[in-house]
């Protein structure tokens, strides 16, 4: 009978430790509930990459990904001039600064923040590989309300199915082709819509104020995607 119920009770520990806590939006994310952000203002991307064009089409990618999720972003081109008159298109001069000035000229209630880590493409393997952190900050208050990193790869090879060294030269080919076709700001936006799938939904949006109880993610993402 002992057996049994030791048995039983490792069994239900192991099944325990299976299970994954699973952490809500309102848990992982209390102050975008608390503050409610309605309008973001996009930051100029800081770029810790080699690649110099990074920032300026990363730029443009974060527009359509943010509207998405409900909130009324602000358009990159047409903020872009206020930023390099106020010295605000080096964005790390305001990543922990006061943030006062985009809440009193624009009437943005957050501003979202990125750094490029890294940016990688492989003609041969055939993907583009994009590490991101996005960092939502308050207007008001000077708080964080939303950070997530991710490392997203975007699958861009070709598999025609057919066998052989032949087919597989053709694949190779076309691979390297369709990688280097592959536009940088869809690339840009794919990774974007990915890494804040678990952002909060703004006024806008269908979930709003519905999605409290709802799954969030880990702070740092890794995946592949096509």
């Amino acid at each position: 009978m002992k057996k049994y119920m030791f048995l039983g009770l490792m069994m239900l520990l192991i099944s325990s430790c299976a299970q994954k806590e699973v952490i809500t939006r309102d848990a992982q994310y209390p102050k975008m509930y608390e503050e409610r952000p309605l309008t973001i203002a996009v930051m100029p991307p800081i770029n810790q990459t080699n690649h110099v064009e990074a920032k300026d089409y990363f730029y443009t990618t974060l527009y359509t990904p943010l509207c998405e999720k409900g909130y009324y972003v602000y358009s990159p081109m047409m903020t872009m001039e206020m930023f390099q008159a106020e010295s605000a298109y080096d964005a790390e001069m305001f990543l922990e600064g006061d943030l006062s000035q985009f809440r009193n000229v624009l009437g943005a209630d957050a501003a979202m923040f990125t750094i490029i880590k890294s940016w990688n493409r492989n003609k041969v393997a055939g993907s583009l590989t994009a590490g991101v952190e996005y960092i939502l900050r308050s207007t008001k208050t000077g708080e964080t309300l939303y950070h997530r990193e991710g490392l997203i790869s975007l699958d861009t090879s070709v598999n025609s199915n057919n066998g052989g060294l032949l087919g597989a030269l053709v694949d190779l080919a076309a691979t390297a082709i369709t990688t280097s076709a592959t536009d940088k700001v869809e690339a840009g936006r794919r990774c974007t819509r990915f890494v804040l799938s678990d952002m909060p939904e703004g006024k806008y949006g269908l979930n709003y104020d519905k999605d409290q109880k709802m799954a969030a993610g880990s702070s740092y993402v890794r995946a592949v995607v096509r």
